[in-house]
């Protein structure tokens, strides 16, 4: 099973690489500096930087940067604007994860913006409904919380986020924050060419499946023009979109959580037969953690504590530090070999002890020792794939997303991803108010005996993590990869193309990619034994059949590689060094 991928998303995009034929035999130019494959050169600014997946957004957080706004500030105006722009990814609807590089303290602030489970569904009436939802579709019953519909609905946690970001480090008030979100959410933008594409493939799927979802005409409503989905170009307005966010401008978080909108949300999930109610809401908070480290050849490699998955990254670096991967080779089969058996291991771990710290007892810091790695090490062979491997026992050693970054004049940074989850989230848009549901809360076990298990109140296992490196007590680069159980896996590779083989930030990003899937899964699917790996086709023909000689299935990539966005600030100059995703219609921009 291809758990965490958006599958319609997979759809369309390998549709856009059939259509790239019709140019016949010509392709790209050639690149006259830098290495040429490398899409562009990256963006380099003094004063500010943002990079961001959708170029208005880009445009946006720059003007709120140049106004006088810090790089919180930024970060804002840009997810409101991709929220809007981009909601097959994202919105208010979803959670939000960011680390923040404070100058004046000189320390990193992560935060914790996801939701929780209905307090009014226990796991086994989550069962029952769950069994009942495929009853009245026709479908068979899976062990399984459906990806549409309301019973994955969590408590969105992105506006919470948003007013705990602003409160500490903002410093524009938040309705000029937010005032380019609700002047394009009213007079309309032209819908760029991936996104069309998503856009469509997800409202058909959302068709396909909705005997699942309880009610489908909000949706229609809201995200189609004249019956259909807009095109490439075409203008696409969102007036409930905007009256929301001019709600949220005014009225604060309270807005939200405990006013008008939350009160709308209430009488619709009643109206439906959801389980979310207005007490829900009105008792949500996120949380300020401590983000977590490991040291990569002498790179502090920082992520965010579970429920999410950004220990998967820590783990995986460990492991990694036992081999000398600059001498393996940039895309050898031995140091691709490496990184797989180093992914398949720290996913192993994943799947069982992941889960809300709230509800159970993560083994953090055996997770991610040295001392761990060294001993789950031993279970890696170069020359084959490991044919049975499991979670191992740090007890011993204890002791489809948006990703956007921006930095200021002062030297802020900061990393912040924001997701619906799979595809454009649950089908769920409340009356009248522009924005669909996330389905985040798919990502639970209905095992009651896993760590990730359902329960009222509890975060489900998450796959959106924002990353931050420093280099000697100083920034280095703020980052991020999106795309579900992809992220570890791209942040790796990045990290690795930029430590270990002298990338600069756009060349990391523009490198072909790989994607192991067939492990163990949190929401409690057994693992399929060495799984399949996608490679994009920058790859040597020759690695690939080396690798399958080891023991791997090698098949061509589907498109579903993440979208990556980072800044590098030099630590001599404090010039910001920018790059943004090719693989999406993003964009970074300096001033």
């Amino acid at each position: 099973m291809k758990s965490r991928i958006i599958t319609g998303a997979l759809i369309v995009m390998a549709m856009g690489f059939v259509a790239n034929t019709a140019f016949g035999q010509m392709s790209r130019g050639d690149r006259y500096s830098g290495a040429p494959w490398a899409t562009r050169s990256p963006v380099l600014a003094q004063h500010g930087m943002v990079a961001t997946e959708q170029p208005l957004a880009s445009e946006i957080a720059i003007s709120v940067l140049k106004k006088g706004g810090s790089a919180v500030d930024a970060a804002i105006a840009a997810n409101a604007a991709t929220g809007l722009m981009q909601p097959v990814l994202n919105g208010i609807g979803g959670d939000l994860f960011a680390i923040v590089y404070d100058p004046k303290t000189n320390k990193l602030y992560g935060y914790n913006g996801s939701g929780r489970a209905a307090l009014g569904r226990d796991l086994a009436k989550m069962k029952e409904e769950v069994a009942a939802a495929y009853k009245r579709a026709g479908k068979p019953y899976a062990a399984h919380i459906p990806p549409v519909g309301s019973l994955p609905i969590t408590v969105p946690g992105t506006v919470d986020a948003w007013f705990a970001l602003h409160d500490k480090f903002g410093k524009l008030p938040m309705n000029e924050d937010l005032a380019p979100a609700i002047s394009y959410a009213e007079n309309g933008f032209p819908v760029t060419q991936l996104i069309a594409e998503y856009w469509k493939g997800n409202m058909a799927a959302f068709e396909k499946n909705k005997a699942l979802i309880e009610e489908l005409d909000n949706a229609r409503h809201t995200y189609l023009i004249d019956g259909h989905t807009p095109a490439e170009g075409e203008i696409f307005k969102n007036p409930d979109l905007a009256r929301t966010l001019s709600l949220i401008a005014t009225g604060g978080r309270d807005a939200f959580y405990k006013g008008e909108i939350a009160h709308t949300i209430d009488a619709y999930f009643k109206r439906i037969g959801g389980d979310l109610r207005y007490e829900d809401f009105a008792k949500h908070h996120g949380e300020w953690v401590t983000p977590l480290s490991v040291n990569y050849r002498g790179y502090d490699v920082y992520e965010l504590p579970p429920n999410g998955q950004g220990l998967a990254v820590l783990q995986i670096l460990q492991i990694l530090n036992g081999y000398d991967l600059k001498k393996m080779g940039a895309g050898s089969a031995d140091a691709l070999t490496a990184m797989l058996e180093a992914k398949r291991l720290a996913y192993e771990d994943l799947a069982k002890y992941y889960a809300d710290p709230d509800f159970v007892k993560v083994p953090v810091k055996g997770l991610i020792s040295q001392a761990y790695a060294d001993e789950r090490r031993k279970l890696i062979h170069l020359d084959h794939a490991n044919t049975d491997i499991g979670p191992g026992n740090p007890q011993l050693f204890n002791g489809d997303t948006i990703y956007l970054t921006t930095a200021d004049k002062d030297g802020m940074m900061v990393s912040l991803i924001q997701s619906n989850y799979r595809g454009m989230g649950s089908g769920l848009v409340a009356d009248h108010l522009g924005f669909m549901f996330q389905d985040r809360g798919e990502l639970f076990s209905l095992d009651p005996n896993a760590a990730n298990a359902y329960a009222p109140g509890k975060r489900p296992f998450h796959t959106i993590i924002p990353g931050f490196v420093m280099k000697d007590g100083k920034p280095f680069m703020s980052f991020g990869l999106m795309g579900g159980d992809m992220q570890p896996q791209g942040h790796v590779q990045v990290l690795t193309d930029i430590i270990d083989f002298g990338m600069n930030v756009q060349e990391a990003g523009d490198a072909a990619r790989w994607r192991h899937y067939g492990g163990r899964e949190p929401t409690g699917e057994p693992s399929t034994g060495i799984g399949t790996v996608e490679m994009e086709s920058g790859f040597d023909p020759k690695v690939k059949a080396e690798l399958e000689k080891r023991g791997y299935k090698i098949v061509p990539g589907t498109g579903a590689f993440g979208g990556y966005q980072a800044i590098i600030r030099d630590p001599k100059t404090g010039v910001y060094w920018g790059a943004s995703e090719m693989r999406k219609d993003g964009q970074a921009l300096g001033y």
